[in-house]
Order: structure tokens, then sequence, then C-alpha cells
């Protein structure tokens, strides 16, 4: 069980002290923790966690060299978190497409397919894709965010005739490239 120290002599510690020790620094107080033992061998799924994860720390590395990142990552840490606490999480968790309103969608040029998205960080993209029931494509763009990010809007552009076994597909993408898709038929 880690605990936090304040104490002068482990002030500002970091690191392992033999078999037994762990110090780490959060929000400024030194915790100290028993160090972690493995004795089986990694799973498959530790192993993807792990290489999950490293692409997360890279990400937030790059994310403290680009001064523009870092101040936006920045401007979303709460006390005790930094930019690369932000960029690390946010590249670990992809999108969640919440729901998909397919009740504006007659196939007509102007109608409206309307989609809630959320993320731990920013949405930066949301696309739809129909396709007729033969998989021909009948169109494909982005949709755009409202005022806030959560709310997006889809205008179609062509006229689509037969819906039946149409599948509209959106795609959903955040800051570090992370995806999600979800599909409907109609």
């Amino acid at each position: 069980m880690a605990k936090q120290s304040n104490n002068v002599v482990t002030h500002g510690l970091s690191g392992k002290i033999g078999d037994l020790l762990v110090f780490s620094q959060r929000a400024g107080k030194t915790v100290v923790s028993k160090v972690p033992h493995r004795t089986a061998a990694a799973t498959e799924k530790q192993m993807a966690h792990r290489r999950r994860f490293q692409q997360a720390t890279i990400y937030g590395r790059t994310v403290q060299a680009d001064p523009q990142l870092k101040e936006l990552y920045g401007q979303a840490a709460k006390k005790g978190q930094t930019a690369y606490n932000i960029a690390v999480a946010d590249m670990l968790q992809a999108p969640d497409i919440e729901r998909i309103d397919l009740s504006g969608y007659t196939g007509q040029p102007g109608d409206t397919i309307r989609i809630q998205v959320t993320d731990d960080f920013s949405v930066k993209e949301v696309k739809v894709t129909i396709t007729n029931a033969d998989g021909s494509l009948v169109e494909e763009s982005a949709a755009t965010p409202d005022a806030i990010g959560y709310q997006w809007k889809y205008t179609a552009t062509s006229a689509n005739d037969d819906l039946d076994g149409d599948r509209i597909v959106i795609t959903a993408s955040d800051m570090p490239g992370n995806i999600s898709k979800e599909e409907q038929t109609l």
C-alpha cells in the first residue's frame, strides 16, 4: 500500500531502493510503496496493454515537446496533473459514440443525421459513410460539431432512393488518432 510522506529525508526522492521500496512524486508529495513482484510470465493481453501504454507515453512526450499541444492539454489539467498526464490518458481512451439519430434521414439531400460523441479530452472528427445494400457508396463526408463539440450533425448531399439494407457507418477520432466506429443498417 502506498503512503504519502512529507518527511525532510524523503522529500523529492524518486526511484527504487533495493527490492523493498519505490519512491515517486505525485502532486508535490513523495509517495512510498512496496516494490511490485511478478512471478508469472506476462500474458498476451498484458503485453498488448504494455505496448499500448508505451505508445501513450511516447504520445505524452510528443505533446510535451510541442508548445501548442502542451498548452492545449495543460488547460485541461487539474491540480496535481500535467499536460503529459492528460495526453497519456487521452491516448489510452478512444472516443465513445453514444447515440446515432437517423430519424431525420429519409434519403433526400438536406436530411440530417445527429450523432453524440464524447471523449475524455476532445473529439477531433466525426465522419459519416452511407452505402447501399450492394456496398456501393452513396456519400461520405465529415459531420459538423455544435459549439461544445458533443453533438455532431451530418447533412446529406446525395439522393438515396432505396434505403432498404443501407449501412450508415459513423467513425469518430480524437487528437492522438484513436478511432471508434459504429454501424447501423436501415
